[in-house]
C-alpha cells in the first residue's frame, strides 16, 4: 500500500527536525578541525557520519516515538 502525501509530509517535517540539529552539531565540531580542506573533503567526512546517524539513531527514534503520527492513526493504548 502506498503512504499517502499528508503521511510523507509529516515525516519531511519529522526528518528536518532530526536532520537539522545533527548536521548543525556536525558542521560545528568538524569544520574546525578540517580548516584548509577543499569542500568535498568535508563533505566526504560529513555524509558518511550523517548517513549513520540518522539510519541507527534518528529514524529508529522518529519512527517509534512518532509512528502513529506519521501514518495518522491514533497512537495505541499503553497496556
Amino acid at each position: 500500500m502506498m503512504p499517502s502525501i499528508a503521511s510523507r509530509l509529516r515525516l519531511a517535517l519529522l526528518m528536518f527536525f532530526g536532520v537539522y540539529p545533527v548536521i548543525t552539531l556536525y558542521i560545528y565540531a568538524l569544520f574546525p578541525l578540517t580548516t584548509g580542506w577543499q569542500m568535498w573533503q568535508r563533505t566526504l567526512l560529513l555524509v558518511p557520519l550523517m548517513v549513520l546517524t540518522m539510519v541507527f539513531f534518528v529514524m529508529p527514534f522518529i519512527q517509534t516515538r512518532f509512528g502513529a503520527f506519521i501514518t495518522g492513526r491514533k497512537p495505541a493504548a499503553a497496556a
